[in-house]
């Protein structure tokens, strides 16, 4: 099984705009699916279905209490100069989700999961990837556009374990567990 941990991200309205947007450059970019948009705290990769157990285990071995995330700005990974991922980045909650991710990740690697993702944590929400040259200059301009927006705030209170199935059309997500936050128990 494809797994990974992560928050779920409403529709925010400023979100959906830049999607919109970004989406009528016509640009070669496979952007996310509104109903899709989550924040990965950790990418687990395939993992075998007896191990989901182990990590279940894992994020209740977490607690943490409810904190705020604001979504503000754009950018790209690993720069507007050679643009692979488009994302909005955070103003607020990116030490809390840093925190978090780090008790995860250390709760999995004593049961035996070594997570795909062990590089630098930068907390994000990723818009879309992009898939060749086309319209590449446009969607550069429109982060640059976006580069001082407010996209809203949510308030963590759950991480979610998910399913990832990989489809022609896209990917499918399937939530397997959640843990509340503590202050919400």
């Amino acid at each position: 099984m494809r797994l990974f941990i992560a928050l779920k991200i409403p529709q925010l309205p400023k979100i959906t705009e830049a999607l919109e947007v970004l989406n009528r450059v016509g640009g070669d970019v496979k952007l996310v699916e509104p109903w899709n948009l989550h924040l990965t705290l950790i990418f687990l990769g395939e993992l075998p279905e007896n191990k989901v157990d182990l990590v279940k285990d894992s994020m209740n071995a977490v607690s943490f209490n409810s904190f705020k995330v604001k979504f503000f700005g754009t950018g790209a990974f690993p720069n507007l100069n050679k643009p692979r991922v488009l994302w909005i980045g955070l103003s607020e909650g990116a030490s809390e989700l840093r925190k978090l991710r780090g008790e995860l990740y250390k709760q999995l690697v004593s049961r035996g999961i070594r997570p795909e993702d062990e590089k630098e944590f930068s907390p994000h929400l990723t818009l879309g990837r992009i898939k060749g040259p086309r319209g590449v200059v446009n969607l550069i301009q429109i982060l640059n556009d976006y580069a001082s927006t407010d996209f809203g705030e949510i308030t963590v209170e759950e991480i979610t374990l998910f399913k990832s199935t990989l489809t022609p059309k896209g990917p499918i997500y399937d939530p397997l567990y959640s843990v509340k936050s503590v202050d919400r128990r």
